[in-house]
């Protein structure tokens, strides 16, 4: 009983902070609000969540699980790399579409190499794993040369990053821009893995790849 009821407080303060990112914007919500807004002691909000940040990062969780469980239910009946890509980025975007308000305060909150929230950080490499998984499951099934299988999905999470980092700044009705981007995008990248196959291509793709393995911490 005990437990359920930390998991709801725990809940309502997320669900409370998410609220008022939404209304009031991320800068101007403090934690001392969120506790008084969401009816609880200011030492709970902080039991849960040590801070804004932590709370981010739940958000930037719980959108990769809801990217995951839409994409999958698509990727199910999607052949091609170019379709299963595209259905994967719009789940994410999907997921996302109700936090783009505070999409600037959160790229701003996740830029400092030593944040939370920061996607490349070592605080977020569950979260950053379990999306990358989702390219996996993209990637599995295809027609992908074998020497760039094991290392694709990264790649396209990455540019997905990308696309994401475009949506935060996209004021079109909507978003409607970043949804084009996507559907021109996840074609071309279907093409361009299938011309890594030919010979004047592969030795391009493998100094790519040998020159991210050499970046990489």
């Amino acid at each position: 009983m005990v437990g359920n009821k930390s998991a709801q407080t725990r809940a309502l303060v997320l669900e409370t902070a998410l609220a008022m990112f939404r209304s009031k914007g991320y800068a101007k919500t403090t934690m001392r609000a969120i506790a008084v807004e969401a009816g609880v002691s200011l030492g709970s909000a902080y039991y849960y969540f040590a801070s804004k940040d932590e709370l981010v990062l739940e958000l930037y969780r719980e959108s990769v699980t809801e990217q995951r469980a839409a994409a999958s239910k698509v990727l199910a009946t999607t052949n091609g790399l170019a379709g299963r890509l595209g259905a994967a980025m719009h789940a994410g975007l999907d997921a996302l579409a109700p936090y783009h308000g505070f999409g600037g305060a959160f790229i701003g909150s996740a830029l400092p190499p030593q944040s939370a929230v920061n996607p490349f950080g070592e605080a977020s490499r569950e979260v950053r794993e379990s999306a990358v998984e989702i390219f996996t499951e993209v990637v599995a099934g295809t027609k992908v040369p074998p020497f760039l299988r094991t290392q694709l999905p990264e790649l396209l999470w990455l540019a997905y990053m990308g696309i994401v980092l475009f949506w935060v700044y996209d004021r079109s009705e909507g978003q409607r821009r970043t949804r084009t981007l996507v559907d021109g995008a996840a074609p071309l990248i279907g093409k361009l893995v299938s011309l890594s196959r030919l010979p004047v291509v592969k030795p391009l793709v493998e100094e790519a790849l040998a020159l991210k393995s050499r970046v990489q911490p």
